[in-house]
């Protein structure tokens, strides 16, 4: 008998599967492995102390909205028969023993696990900057951090915003809508011109220039100014950015730490195959994956909430593939940032050298199309306020095709049935 694809020896191979990392990707992958008909256990350890949550929302809807609390952004962990274990963080891995050495956070009561089945899904850790960090400056990357920061906002503080990435850029709009004075510092020439190019990061500084934002670009940081609670931004060109909170945006990175000396091949992440299997029985998802990408097979990690839902489901299906027989990951998958009035979607992955192109309205009007492409095939759209062309420009980064003028089918473009999505 054949469920789902699979051959009844590959699941009988399979006995249990552990997953450390209990954000989306973990609960996406314990979802896939349900719906493709495994029946052993599956425990899922997480680090933080409570459910997952819709991270994106930390740096949008939960910071301008005081009304929402941590339980409003709640995942659903509803696959059958899972085993969920918060507050418990993953040390180490041998994997000569296949055994996993884990942590209460709480307590600190160390214990052994032992593996069949891993999915490694244990996202990313926010960047510090390397200096000495006084009360009142923040990262934004959990839930208690985004706790933490909207509570330091009463009381209507100047606030600056290190980074002008996506998270900074956020939430440089968020403190706006709030009413609040905001400086947004970058160290590049534009806000997410090292991402999308110069030429939309220059539209993008105008988008916040029109929002009363100000702009500190070119300049690093130095340091921060007050004695014991933060007064300002000491900047690397001798200025000082005044300010009573600050949120520091520069980025994240994979957490791997616990599988330093496993024997697994890290470098900026897990390092998986084109169909994200790391060893035996073992595999990686979302934000920790690096893999090699279907076109070129440049190594690539991305860290986005799509990306995470996709490449956990296909892990899944990966785990349970007989020897040889898995497919590698080539879904299409796309970001999106809400920053003022304006919706910005990203479907694919521009690299640096991807040509830039406006091909639908116009930018200065907040309503366009631009098109990234590589060696004459479109490999990356970002649309602004257009999100009616999502499924055309899906479609044709899925394929290469610079047309753009038959959508996708709906099997394309529709996500895998797993943990509801950020608003």
């Amino acid at each position: 008998m054949d469920h789902g694809g699979l051959s009844v020896v590959a699941r009988d191979r399979l006995r249990h599967v552990t997953v450390v990392g209990g954000s989306a990707a973990g609960l996406a992958a314990a979802h896939g492995l349900r719906r493709r008909g495994f029946d052993g256990p599956i425990t899922v350890f997480g680090d933080e102390p409570r459910a997952a949550y819709q991270r994106p929302a930390l740096s949008k809807r939960f910071l301008t909205s005081p009304d929402i609390g941590p339980d409003d952004i709640l995942l659903r962990a509803d696959a059958e028969d899972v085993t969920l274990e918060p507050g418990v963080r993953a040390t180490g891995l041998d994997l000569g023993t296949r055994r996993l050495r884990l942590r209460d956070t709480h307590g600190g009561v160390e214990r052994h696990h032992t593996v069949d089945g891993l999915v490694i899904a244990t996202g990313a850790t926010a960047r510090r900057l390397p200096v000495d960090t006084p009360e009142g400056v923040h990262v934004l990357r959990t839930l208690a951090d985004a706790a933490a920061f909207r509570a330091d906002l009463a009381g209507s503080p100047r606030v600056a915003v290190v980074g002008a990435g996506f998270v900074g850029s956020e939430v440089a709009s968020s403190c706006r809508a709030l009413g609040l004075d905001v400086t947004l510092v970058e160290a590049g020439t534009a806000p997410m011109a090292r991402a999308l190019g110069d030429v939309v990061g220059a539209e993008l500084a105008a988008l916040h220039r029109d929002h009363g934002t100000r702009l500190r670009l070119g300049a690093g940081v130095a340091g921060f100014t007050g004695d014991g609670r933060v007064t300002g931004v000491r900047l690397t060109d001798g200025h000082v950015v005044p300010a009573d909170v600050v949120l520091v945006g520069v980025g994240a990175r994979p957490a791997t730490g616990w599988l330093e000396g496993s024997g697994l091949p890290l470098e900026d992440g897990v390092v998986c195959g084109p169909d994200l299997a790391v060893a035996d029985r073992i595999v990686a998802a979302g934000d920790v994956a690096r893999w090699p990408h279907h076109r070129g097979g440049t190594l690539i990690r991305v860290e986005h909430w799509d990306n995470a839902l996709r490449q956990a489901d296909a892990a899944a299906a990966t785990l349970l593939a007989p020897a040889g027989a898995a497919s590698p990951f080539t879904a299409t998958t796309m970001f999106w940032s809400d920053q003022y009035d304006c919706k910005l979607q990203l479907v694919g992955h521009p690299l640096p050298g991807d040509e830039a192109t406006v091909v639908e309205g116009d930018p200065r009007e907040r309503r366009c199309v631009i098109a990234y492409r590589r060696a004459g095939e479109i490999t990356a759209a970002l649309l602004c306020n257009s999100p009616h062309r999502l499924r055309a420009y899906r479609q044709a980064v899925a394929t290469g095709h610079t047309g753009t003028g038959h959508t996708a089918s709906g099997a394309a473009d529709a996500p895998p049935p797993v943990p509801q999505a950020a608003p």
